[in-house]
């Protein structure tokens, strides 16, 4: 079993409009790969490599600056705002059982005016960078979710109505740049590896790599490779979105492993993890009752403090 590839280009962020035809051949396929794999590679979406490439080079040169520079911007130290900022390495277990992952991130949660931004020559234009491309990721992934909702034969506006807050201090959606350095295999603890198995937490993740890596468990339990292919985004259900559909759409697990002795390579990724807004009650949408109703910004909060180690 591999990942399908759809061409979104029907309702690509260049275009305003898309017909009955093009949604609906867009809804089966969309459906057929949420139901089947919980992962769907999208080509032609509007967000071009160029772009990508754009965040991923001014985040490498956050993440090559001393740790002393980046603690300025630690997660946790911005008011209202606790998941923007630096995830330093090893601080985060996306599986808990598992040494901290050896990655680190920086977060964009919030487009706040106030916010403190890294703006020093070594990350010029990090701010406006970033913040255009969380921009472009939220519009996507309200596009996404759209046809998701036509493909259930639901109102189209069920699941984006949600989703009203995002980029402001009352929705969880965040924008995060991963940085994976070089392994030192001597260094490496015992079942450490770059992200532990882990599913996601919100409505759907948009993923951009630089690189293979990632790994995703298919419905026979085996993990199989994402490939690297250029010009697309990696788009998943989450597990909000799972119990919203009474597990019509399937949340499944993934993780990066170490890279084979000798490989000294780095790895860089986007992820854009849209999170219905704090206050939004998740229900099953079938009118069932499949799942109790819970709070999206509580559900978000018991995650993290699972992955930061946080009683």
């Amino acid at each position: 079993m591999s990942i399908p590839v759809v061409d979104f280009g029907a309702y690509s962020l260049s275009e305003k409009h898309v017909s009955d035809e093009q949604l609906q051949d867009l809804s089966q396929e969309l459906k057929a790969a949420f139901t089947e794999m919980g992962f769907v590679f999208l080509k032609n979406t509007g967000i071009t490599e160029e772009e990508v490439d754009r965040v991923m080079d001014v985040s490498k040169k956050f993440f090559l600056q001393p740790d002393e520079v980046k603690q300025e911007f630690s997660r946790n130290t911005f008011a209202g705002c606790p998941n923007h900022g630096w995830v330093s390495l090893e601080t985060e277990r996306l599986n808990p059982r598992r040494p901290g992952d050896l990655k680190e991130s920086f977060n964009t949660s919030s487009l706040d005016p106030d916010i403190r931004w890294p703006s020093s020559d070594t990350v010029s234009g990090f701010r406006e960078i970033h913040m255009s491309f969380f921009q472009h990721c939220k519009e996507l992934s309200l596009r996404v979710m759209r046809v998701m909702a036509h493909s259930l034969g639901l109102d189209p506006e069920v699941f984006v109505s949600e989703h009203q807050f995002i980029g402001t201090n009352m929705n969880g959606t965040t924008l995060r740049c991963l940085y994976y350095p070089p392994v030192n295999t001597e260094r490496v603890k015992e079942g450490q590896v770059r992200c532990g198995e882990h599913s996601d937490y919100g409505s759907i993740t948009l993923l951009f790599q630089s690189s293979e890596g990632l790994q995703v468990r298919t419905r026979s339990d085996e993990f199989i490779c994402a490939p690297l292919i250029p010009g697309t985004v990696l788009v998943n259900i989450a597990d909000l979105m799972q119990r919203w559909t009474s597990d019509r759409f399937v949340s499944v697990l993934h993780r990066v492993l170490l890279p084979l002795a000798g490989d000294s390579s780095t790895r860089q990724s986007l992820a854009f993890f849209a999170q219905p807004d704090d206050k939004a009650v998740i229900t099953c949408c079938d009118g069932s009752d499949k799942y109790p109703p819970v709070l999206s910004g509580e559900y978000l909060i018991e995650r993290f403090k699972d992955s930061y180690g946080q009683p």
